[in-house]
């Protein structure tokens, strides 16, 4: 009975719907800004679990209930150290990056839909997706400096290399918020669209991306996500391996034959 009520909870933390050829997962815990529980940890873990496993997911959204993605890590897990639990506080943070890392290196694209608040936590989440749409009033802070807090997600790794180290440095310090427009002049933010336009555009997007190769898009995330950690010889080297294997695939010969008969190609991801 006991664990029932559990897994009702955590149902209830992230929604969970597949469409458009999209697993989308939407924080719900907009009494406490979507804050990150373990709870929702576990639930969003086992949601991209299943998704890998299905041919027919060809991308995973995240978005947020009321108004914030995400307002970052419960504070009331972070606050272990300081009750003599410093134990607790380092597993969820573990916990945490563990999912972040996950997120990133997924073969699927992430698309972040940010619907308003993304902070600390929040802003290292939409730090690990492939594609940002933010809504007009969305805003995007890293914020630990206002609790005294460091970033426990990667934030000092990924903010800088998202939107160069003296924009984030200027985060960090201040602890400020930036507008859509701003982190999308950053680099941050694909598109911004009116706050009602948010779910529609990235459904549109979910179409445009999932009628492409699903083997094609997984092998060019990889490529880059592995190149900006490289030389670029190196990594001029690995795409020239990569498209060599590439050729023996399903469906660069459908895409190919596509193209020659003028018709839609047809993607298995093999």
């Amino acid at each position: 009975m006991q664990e029932a009520a559990q897994e009702a909870m955590q149902e209830a933390e992230i929604l969970i719907d597949v469409r458009e050829q999209a697993l989308w997962l939407t924080f719900n815990r907009p009494e406490v800004m979507n804050a990150i529980s373990p709870g929702v940890i576990a639930l969003a873990m086992r949601a991209l679990d299943d998704a890998e496993r299905r041919d027919d997911i060809r991308a995973i959204v995240l978005t947020g209930n009321g108004r914030a993605f995400c307002a970052g890590a419960d504070l009331k897990f972070a606050q272990g150290a300081l009750q003599g639990n410093a134990s607790g506080t380092d597993r969820f943070l573990a916990d945490l990056l563990v999912l972040l890392n996950r997120l990133e290196r997924l073969t699927r694209p992430v698309i972040a839909a940010v619907n308003g608040l993304a902070l600390a936590g929040g802003l290292e989440l939409v730090l690990c997706c492939d594609l940002v749409l933010a809504a007009r009033s969305a805003r995007f802070g890293d914020a630990h400096a206002n609790y005294g807090l460091l970033p426990g997600g990667g934030g000092s790794v990924r903010l800088p290399r998202k939107i160069g180290a003296t924009r984030a440095k200027y985060l960090m310090y201040t602890g400020e918020f930036a507008s859509a427009e701003s982190m999308e002049r950053a680099g941050l933010v694909n598109a911004v669209v009116d706050d009602a336009e948010l779910l529609d555009a990235c459904a549109a997007l979910v179409r445009k991306i999932a009628a492409k190769s699903p083997l094609g898009l997984a092998r060019m995330k990889a490529l880059v996500n592995d190149g900006l950690e490289q030389p670029v010889d190196v990594a001029l080297r690995q795409e020239l391996l990569v498209s060599a294997l590439h050729q023996h695939s399903h469906d660069i010969q459908e895409g190919l034959a596509a193209f020659q008969e003028k018709r839609a190609p047809r993607f298995l991801g093999r």
